[in-house]
């Protein structure tokens, strides 16, 4: 892909609708991570073009590994990106959650073909820097605006003003803030802060070879134990293994993917742990710190010419792997809604915010409530949670997870 060009000194202030119908001519996207990428990516299938404005220098995601649900990845597939995805990713054989100290298997849910013929897609781990660059292929490189920070959105009777922190402006008919969890888009929506969870995670990436008594079992594994618990799997074709280990800490620090962290912290934090999550810490080189953040879900994130996907609408704690998938059903629903020449403007982005609203705050739910769920201490309250995780992780009991197509759901 050719060099992505800095914002031009005269971006276009006409905004107007294409023809007599309400399909928009001018959609700007606020933020250039896979959220932002997808939408962008879905509105051009149905012949919408946007602009993509980052606050960022160059464009790149932190090392770090992400996994793809067979919600997200039919998704996907539908961009005709399946075998650059089959290129980049693994199709772990499995998900297993284990006990913290001796490493028994509590619970498992089988993946590989068998769940993507269940569900038409496969469950896929990705390094997120692969499937940003995916992403990033799809898109002309013209329409994406680097260093360029949000700092105010205006709607106006027929238009939205952008403005940035450079004095450059943008004038159009759709704003779509993908500007993730500290969004610009969304305090011109809502009046709210992220609230720090007193919680915060150390990540890492191991190569293949430093573990191979762990690495010929091609499987998403979780350790469950009190107050914390980790997980490893693979990621860039086989050849890393992303690794996270998440502790509680009472203080509130500033978020961050890229703080450094101390391996040493980390080792005595598990300390104790079994004898492969200890060859796991003993592998890395170094970890990162990422203190995590949410907010309360919300029923509105959409006025007449703005609305949310992702982190921006619905930040949620990372205890089911299903941040990045909500975002990339946001992107699907968004674009659906938005090529239907039918309805306003202002009529498609209620549609999409009230279709996906429910879903997105029941994933949030689940995922706080994972955070205590999968730190109980032995008792009788973890040997519940032991017995019903047995059986809530079977595959067949992932439908309304899974199964649910977010394109069909705001057609319906």
């Amino acid at each position: 892909m050719s060099a992505i060009p800095l914002v031009s000194s005269a971006l276009k202030n006409s905004p107007h609708l294409d023809g007599q119908s309400t399909r928009p001519s001018r959609v700007a996207v606020v933020g250039a991570g896979i959220g932002g990428l997808t939408v962008a990516s879905a509105l051009l299938r149905h012949g919408i073009a946007c602009e993509i404005f980052e606050q960022a220098q160059r464009l790149g995601e932190v090392g770090a590994g992400i996994q793809v649900s067979p919600n997200a990845a039919r998704l996907l597939h539908r961009l005709g990106i399946a075998k650059r995805l089959e290129q980049v990713a693994v199709r772990p054989g499995a998900t297993e959650m284990r006990r913290w100290d001796d490493n028994r298997l509590l619970a498992r849910t089988t993946l590989g073909n068998g769940c993507a013929r269940r569900y038409g897609a496969p469950y896929y781990t990705f390094h997120r820097a692969d499937l940003h660059r995916v992403l990033l292929e799809l898109l002309p490189s013209d329409s994406i605006y680097l260093g360029q920070q949000c700092v105010e959105v205006t709607e106006l009777d027929g238009e939205v003003i952008l403005r940035f922190a450079n004095g450059r402006s943008w004038r159009g008919d759709v704003v779509i803030g993908a500007d993730g969890i500290r969004s610009a888009v969304r305090s011109s929506l809502v009046r709210d802060k992220p609230t720090f969870s007193g919680q915060m995670i150390y990540r890492g990436i191991i190569p293949a070879e430093r573990i191979k008594h762990f690495a010929d079992r091609i499987n998403v594994r979780l350790w469950l134990g009190p107050k914390q618990h980790c997980v490893c799997y693979p990621i860039a074709s086989g050849r890393l293994y992303s690794f996270g280990a998440t502790i509680q800490h009472g203080e509130a620090i500033a978020e961050s993917w890229t703080a450094p962290g101390r391996i040493e912290d980390l080792a005595v934090a598990y300390q104790g742990w079994n004898e492969e999550v200890q060859r796991l810490i003993g592998a890395l080189d170094g970890v990162n710190l990422w203190a995590l953040h949410d907010r309360d879900p919300i029923a509105h994130w959409s006025s007449q010419y703005v609305t949310l996907v992702g982190d921006a609408a619905h930040p949620m704690l990372p205890f089911m792997a299903q941040g990045a998938n909500q975002a990339i059903e946001d992107a699907f629903a968004l674009a659906k809604c938005m090529s239907d020449t039918t309805l306003s403007i202002s009529d498609c982005l209620t549609r999409y915010q009230n279709v996906r609203a429910p879903r997105t705050a029941e994933v949030q739910r689940i995922s706080r409530e994972n955070s205590s769920t999968f730190h109980l201490s032995d008792g009788d309250a973890r040997k519940n949670r032991d017995r019903a995780i047995s059986v809530n992780q079977k595959l067949n009991n992932q439908e309304w997870l899974f199964g649910y197509d977010a394109e069909l759901a705001v057609t319906t």
